[in-house]
């Protein structure tokens, strides 16, 4: 695999235009506005490339290229090669979500395993009851009205803590209830608020899995893989 070059595949494309294909020289001069149309093309294919594909094979592009430019038949229809595009750039975005992910875990692995470990000893604590995909909750009073599904609308009061009792947000200090579709939230809400009947106010004890994870909103108070805390009291549902 070459190395694909900003300055080759704009001399290429130069050429391959304004030459019939056969390469001659590297030393170009923009004598008219033809040959500076020529360059920017040049430019621009090499910048795309440049973000889209940091590594490729130049002898395959320039092929790629020829065919295009003599009207051959192509080795790759164009409907074979967005499909193989479109899974190439999956591929790098999934690669470049796993580093991130990576990064963030170096940078944040604290509060990661804080939250772990928070939660690995909360559940062997009275009252605490845990469900099958980890999510922890106690219940403070039970409701005896409905019971949300997963795409009711619901109505509640809620305070998010850190696991350290720090209040972050709450709608009981705004004084104003918050609505919102059940399945529209964090996972540890969507499963913990199916949970509740109308009146009823538990405590959620979510892992960090069930919370925002990885991808929390940059610059807010929820720092990522942080386990949280809730106080829901459910006011009203909406089927």
């Amino acid at each position: 695999m070459k190395k694909i070059t900003l300055s080759a595949i704009a001399a290429l494309t130069l050429f391959a235009c304004g030459n019939g294909g056969e390469e001659t020289s590297t030393n170009v001069t923009l004598t008219n506005n033809i040959d500076s149309v020529s360059y920017v093309y040049g430019t621009n294919i090499g910048n795309s490339l440049l973000a889209n594909l940091e590594e490729g094979n130049f002898d395959a592009f320039k092929k790629g290229l020829q065919d295009v430019l003599d009207s051959a038949d192509l080795m790759v229809s164009t409907e074979e090669g967005q499909v193989i595009i479109q899974a190439y750039g999956q591929k790098k975005q999934m690669e470049q979500m796993a580093k991130q992910q990576q990064e963030q875990e170096a940078m944040y692995g604290d509060v990661k395993g804080d939250g772990e470990k928070f939660i690995e000893e909360n559940k062997s604590k009275e009252g605490v009851q845990v469900t099958a995909s980890g999510l922890q909750y106690t219940v403070l009073s039970e409701g005896s009205g409905k019971q949300p599904t997963e795409t009711s609308v619901v109505k509640v009061h809620y305070t998010g803590m850190s696991i350290d009792g720090t209040v972050f947000e709450s709608s009981v200090d705004n004084g104003e209830p918050v609505e919102f579709p059940v399945n529209q939230v964090i996972p540890g809400w969507t499963e913990g608020l199916q949970l509740m009947k109308e009146g009823a106010k538990y405590k959620f004890f979510i892992p960090q899995e069930l919370a925002y994870g990885a991808n929390v909103r940059p610059g807010g108070p929820i720092k990522p893989f942080q386990a949280l805390i809730f106080e829901v009291e459910l006011l009203k549902v909406n089927d």
